[in-house]
Parts: C-alpha cells; sequence; structure tokens
C-alpha cells in the first residue's frame, strides 16, 4: 500500500529543499510547497518530488497542498504574515484530520512566556504561532534551533572573512552554539519517517559547544589555513550594513534583537537534541567551514 504523501512547506528555502531530499531517500513520497514556479521548484521536480505552488495564507491553495497528507512539516522564513500563515496551515491540516504536525520555531521561545516576550516582532509571532498550534488540538512536535551556522557564519559574513579575514558581527564577548541547517533537517526527517515518540514535545537544537566570537574567530583559521580575527563591530554599523542590503525592516529588526542577546549573553545556550534523534553530535563550525572553505576564500 502506498504511503501518503509528506508535506513539506518552504520547500524552496534550505531547511525544506534538505528535508526533501532526506524523506525522498528514507522511502516518502514528498508533496513540497513553493511560493514561486522558478528554477528551485524545478529541481524539486526533477527529484520526484510533487510540488505545489501557492501562498501559506491562501485557503485553497492550503487545502491542495494539504489534502490527502497525514504528517506536516510547517517552516516559514521571517515575515510580519507568520502567525496569520501558522494559523491558516493549522485550519486546514486539523480539517484533513493530519496526524503528525511537525511546527520549526525557535529556541529563544524557552526565555519567553505570556509576560516576557523580546524587542523582535518575529519572535512574538512565534510565541503567538506555538500557543495557537497547542491550542488547535493536532498532534503537535515543537522544533525549536538556536542560531543557524548557514545564516550568521555563512551568509552574512562570509564576504567579511573572504575580503577582511575578518569575523565582523556585533556580538560581544557573549557565548553561541550556532547549528547548521543539515542537522536540523535530518531531526525533522527522523520525526517525520517515526513521529508517535516525538509527539507533544518541544526538541531543543543546539551546535556542539557554545563558545565565544573570539573562539570562533580561531576555528576559522583552523579550517581556512589564514589567520581571522573577531571584530566586534558597533551596532549602529551593522544596522546600515543590513539596510544597505536591501533587507526588510521586519527582518533587520529581528536580527538586531538576536545581536543583543548574543551581547547579553542569552544565546549561551546547549543541549543534546540532536544526539538523542539522530545517534551522532551535530555539526561543528570547524567542520562546517572546511566543508564550505570555497565560499570563505578570495576568489568567492
Amino acid at each position: 500500500m502506498t504511503k501518503p504523501p509528506i508535506l513539506v512547506t518552504g520547500a524552496a528555502g534550505r531547511i525544506g529543499r534538505t528535508l526533501a531530499q532526506l524523506l525522498l531517500a528514507k522511502g516518502h513520497a514528498v508533496r513540497a510547497m513553493v511560493r514561486r514556479d522558478d528554477d528551485r521548484a524545478k529541481s524539486l521536480r526533477e527529484t520526484g518530488v510533487e510540488v505545489i505552488v501557492g501562498d501559506l495564507r491562501d485557503l485553497d491553495a492550503m487545502h491542495r497542498a494539504i489534502a490527502g497528507c497525514e504528517s506536516v512539516y510547517f517552516g516559514m522564513s521571517v515575515s510580519e504574515a507568520y502567525l496569520e500563515a501558522t494559523v491558516n496551515v493549522a485550519a486546514v491540516a486539523k480539517h484533513h484530520g493530519v496526524r503528525a504536525f511537525v511546527n520549526m520555531s525557535q529556541m529563544t521561545l524557552a526565555q519567553m512566556s505570556v509576560y516576557e516576550t523580546t524587542s523582535s516582532p518575529q519572535h512574538k509571532l512565534h510565541w503567538l504561532a506555538e500557543q495557537a498550534l497547542n491550542w488547535s488540538g493536532l498532534p503537535v512536535v515543537h522544533v525549536r534551533p538556536t542560531v543557524f551556522l548557514d545564516g550568521f557564519f555563512f551568509r552574512v559574513i562570509a564576504r567579511d572573512i573572504s575580503t577582511r579575514n575578518e569575523l565582523r558581527l556585533p556580538f560581544g564577548t557573549g557565548k553561541t552554539s550556532p547549528i547548521a541547517v543539515s542537522d536540523v533537517a535530518e531531526v525533522i526527517a527522523r520525526v517525520l519517517d517515526d513521529p508517535t515518540s516525538h509527539l507533544g514535545k518541544i526538541l531543543h537544537l543546539t551546535g556542539p559547544v557554545s563558545e565565544d566570537m573570539n573562539f570562533y574567530a580561531a576555528e576559522y583559521s583552523r579550517a581556512l589555513g589564514r589567520t581571522i580575527n573577531y571584530v566586534d563591530i558597533p551596532v549602529e554599523e551593522w544596522k546600515a550594513s543590513l539596510i544597505e542590503r536591501g533587507l526588510p525592516t521586519h527582518l533587520v529588526s529581528h536580527m538586531l534583537t538576536m545581536s543583543d542577546m548574543h551581547r547579553e549573553g542569552r544565546y549561551d545556550r546547549l543541549s543534546d537534541g540532536v544526539q538523542q534523534v539522530t545517534g551522532r553530535l551535530p555539526t561543528s563550525l570547524f567542520d562546517f567551514v572546511k566543508l564550505n572553505a570555497e565560499a570563505y576564500s578570495s576568489q568567492a
């Protein structure tokens, strides 16, 4: 008997694409939802994924995406529409009797409550989304990773490392434990492959160590074979660079809050969530940089 497909939302993103391939490798049929029918959608189809094009806030699109699925992975990039999209997807998932709903959340929510949020509007939207999913009665698993290696430590700073040999972030002396997208995707794939023991749980995911930026600068140096120095840049300088890149105000506000929290030591976190689910340690920054060394070179 053919298994029902697993729906992967945000499938054009790094986690979604990786997750789709991991599920295919486990023998699952995968239905992927994307916003645009572009080259990334074409690439997914070529691997055997069924692609649905639509908006997470659109009711008809979500019926097309969820009908016939027993399991759903919900992930969405930073957006002012995050809560609306979450509730829309949850309502349709509830209607169709989804038996496992894996929600991509954020580890910062462990420090939040009905009395306390952060200055990031996105953090509050994530917290409210978790509450709504819990109230829905859906069989939910909340996955809460910390900051991604693929974000601040790759896309945001690769250019500075390649051109200046500097790790430029406004993190002060705060410690952090970044995690690789590939590790988070593997955890989610294993949960969706056999969700029963995970339903109703919150999975906190971090990298293997929590250290400050000088430690990570030394790891970049060791991995790349040249000296990389940490430069603790002023927050206003970093804000100006983010705006210069054309990032939306909502996203800039979220990233600035994350930098504030790093300086305050609130990203000094460690968990064994990856090892508990996968049976192995999470990827270190050293191994991540070695794997992506070309992107940090002066020729990149």
